[in-house]
């Protein structure tokens, strides 16, 4: 048998005043009938609702209120509850909130906030990224005193992740790219009857710019997302805090491998692609614009320097680093929730692309004017 007794809701008029209604019973949903009817009894000329008097009441009950000023259009300070509900008014308020979305300010003002929001958001992340470069870099030299703290065995895998698994993706691109390059400017080429420049194209661009580049887009977006998310996932789980907490720097054990595997394979991978690219060049030389494959090397042989194959090889640390300290760092800044780690993860991938093609615009601009 129910220990409580029923006590069904109700109301009465204050004494002397015909706007102001008293309410008592219990307001819960057991009585969810009875509620609806009590309110449409309310007169028109009532402007406020006294709750205090009310036993009990649950979601049900705050709803009706809610609702029933709604319709008579009456300001949230008409009803007035008791000390002891507040707290679950308010709850029920925050989720029956009916008020639409704020429409977005297209005004000037409106545009100068969010310019400054994001150039405020920019200007930290630059603070940030900069902080965790010094912080692995001075990790890095204490490794030269202290090599027990060097963990071969990730290292190992993590090169093999990043850079033997992409090896043919990275080879494939750029024989294609390498293919197109050559056909386009053969096409422009033809009709000054200077096909045979098409060597010197292909190869300075492909030695200089386009291998380090492509390569280091690809990594940006294959493993500098892995990166993110593999972080971001321990993160999530509290891993990385466990790790701390047994006395290990998640630096040392998660970073590092991960930077020395980048700074390793892709200059690797930029060889690579150098190859694919002239072979792509060749390609198109023999089976297009009928220069056969020894004329070809041949002119290569001739014509090509040495400088270009090594300007295009000393941007490959830099993009190393790059790649590795943003997808590590976004990765860090995860919060622990699944949509955390999806958003960093595609703050990483273009961050790194955008950050990689400013630097190699920037390289090439300070090579070029050092007559490199």
């Amino acid at each position: 048998m129910d220990p409580t007794p029923p006590n069904p809701p109700g109301w009465t008029l204050a004494p002397g005043s015909e706007q102001e209604a008293r309410l008592a019973g219990d307001w819960t949903l057991d009585h969810a009938m009875e509620l609806a009817a009590r309110l449409r009894e309310l007169p028109e000329a009532v402007t406020a609702v006294d709750a205090t008097g009310i036993g009990r009441i649950d979601s049900a009950g705050v709803m009706q209120l809610i609702r029933f000023a709604r319709r008579r259009r009456l300001p949230e300070a008409a009803v007035r509850f008791s000390t002891a509900h507040l707290p679950l008014v308010q709850v029920i308020e925050d989720v029956s909130d009916e008020r639409p979305a704020r429409k977005r300010d297209y005004g000037f003002a409106a545009a100068l906030e969010r310019l400054g929001r994001a150039t405020h958001a920019v200007g930290r992340n630059i603070v940030e990224l900069l902080g965790f470069t010094g912080e692995n870099l001075v990790k890095l030299l204490r490794l030269l005193r202290q090599p027990r703290r060097f963990r071969l065995t990730a290292t190992v895998a993590h090169m093999e992740q990043v850079g033997l698994d992409a090896v043919p993706l990275v080879a494939l691109l750029s024989y294609l790219v390498g293919a197109v390059i050559a056909f386009l400017g053969s096409t422009i080429l033809a009709d000054f009857g200077a096909e045979i420049f098409v060597v010197e194209l292909v190869s300075i661009a492909f030695l200089r710019e386009f291998a380090v580049l492509l390569t280091a887009i690809v990594l940006a977006g294959r493993t500098a997302s892995a990166f993110t998310a593999q972080i971001g996932a321990m993160k999530a789980r509290e891993e990385i805090d466990a790790i701390r907490t047994l006395g290990l720097d998640p630096i040392d054990l998660l970073v590092i491998p991960r930077l020395v595997a980048l700074l390793v394979m892709l200059p690797l991978l930029t060889f690579v692609a150098m190859m694919a690219g002239l072979a792509g060049g060749v390609t198109v030389g023999a089976f297009d614009l009928e220069i056969p494959p020894q004329m070809y090397l041949a002119r290569m042989h001739e014509t090509l320097q040495l400088r270009h194959f090594l300007v295009g090889l000393s941007k490959a640390p830099v993009f190393a680093m790059v790649i590795g300290l943003i997808g590590c760092l976004e990765g860090m800044r995860v919060q622990g929730t699944a949509q955390s780690v999806g958003e960093r993860t595609t703050s990483s991938v273009v961050q790194t692309i955008s950050l990689v093609i400013i630097l190699d615009a920037l390289a090439a601009l300070w090579f070029m004017n050092m007559d490199w």
